[in-house]
Formats: structure tokens, C-alpha cells, sequence
């Protein structure tokens, strides 16, 4: 039976990184950021895995559902840092200088949702209240998993960027030019 579970919840979890894909790729009309950003969850899936080693708490369903909830934190704060690249660029700076500037701009924001996130469910992940014990994987995966991916995706992100547009360079759209009405010509 727990076998079981576990594979539904694996399937659950793949469907939600389906859709969790397929949402960015809209949002970004592109498949190139999506796959960038979609990189960043298999870096928090080595903490998950890591924290739970560590604290020799079991694969259930609450730390799947840990797993689910890093996600989206994990995908959110790469389509913070992807956007304003993009949006860098499209106001005309070059890659490089897009690159480091997003990254200095957005790592606050970034890390000050990681760490009030950590903080928030480190007393959850102790489990020292009666009946905490059951919530405590969720916590433990989400914190594992979001601290590593947090770091790396400071470094991964911005780096697969850049190499993934020297070796498919993109047309950015001037600001000027994507901000005139439909049918004039600008």
C-alpha cells in the first residue's frame, strides 16, 4: 500500500512539473526560459534528498508534499531573476551586463523568500510539540531542499543563461517597440 502511494505521488509530482512548465512556457512565450528555470527543481531535489538523510526521516506523503510546496518557491524565484534578465535586456543592456545586474537586483528578494520560508518552518521541522512529528518532514524536505537549490540557483541559473544564449541567440524585442499599439508602425 505504501508503495503504492508513493507512486501516485511521484506521478503527482511529475504532472505538477508538467504544469508548472507548460504555465511558464506562456507566460514566457518560449521554451528556452522555461527549461532554464525548470532546471533549478532537480538542484532542490538534492537537498530534499540530502535533509532527509540527514535527519533519517522516511519518503512519505507529507515530505512529498514538502517536495510539491519547494517547487513552486524554487520555480518562483527563478522566474524572478529569468524576467528581469529579460526585461534588462529588452531595455537594450548586453547579456553580460543584463546578467550581473539582475542577479544583484534580485538577490535580496530571492533570498529573503528563501530564508523567511526557512526560518518560518524550522520550529515545524524539529517536531518537539505533541503531534508535530507528523508535519515535520514536510518541513524538513521543503527547508533541504529549498536551501540548496537557493544557492545553486543564484550560480546555475544566470550561467545556463548565458550559455544557453551564446549557443541560441535570441532577438530581443526593444521596449519602445513592444510597448506601441498593434497596427502602427512604431
Amino acid at each position: 500500500m505504501r508503495g503504492l502511494r508513493r507512486y501516485k505521488l511521484g506521478l503527482v509530482l511529475l504532472e505538477l512539473l508538467i504544469v508548472v512548465g507548460v504555465l511558464v512556457a506562456s507566460q514566457f512565450r518560449s521554451l528556452l526560459d522555461p527549461f532554464i528555470i525548470m532546471f533549478s527543481v532537480p538542484l532542490g531535489m538534492i537537498g530534499v534528498i540530502w535533509a532527509l538523510f540527514l535527519t533519517n526521516t522516511t519518503l512519505n506523503v507529507t515530505s512529498f508534499m514538502g517536495i510539491i510546496m519547494m517547487v513552486g518557491i524554487v520555480v518562483s524565484n527563478g522566474v524572478l531573476l529569468v524576467e528581469y534578465i529579460n526585461e534588462l535586456r529588452r531595455q537594450g543592456q548586453e547579456l553580460t551586463d543584463a546578467i550581473v545586474n539582475a542577479g544583484r537586483t534580485r538577490l535580496r528578494p530571492i533570498l529573503m523568500t528563501a530564508l523567511t520560508t526557512l526560518v518560518g518552518l524550522f520550529p515545524m521541522a524539529l517536531g518537539i510539540d505533541v503531534g508535530s512529528e507528523a508535519n515535520a518532514p514536510l518541513a524538513r524536505a521543503v527547508i533541504g531542499g529549498l536551501a540548496v537549490s537557493t544557492v545553486l540557483t543564484l550560480i546555475l541559473i544566470p550561467t545556463l543563461y548565458a550559455m544557453l544564449e551564446a549557443r541560441f541567440p535570441r532577438r530581443v524585442a526593444d521596449a519602445s517597440a513592444s510597448l506601441a499599439p498593434q497596427g502602427e508602425i512604431a
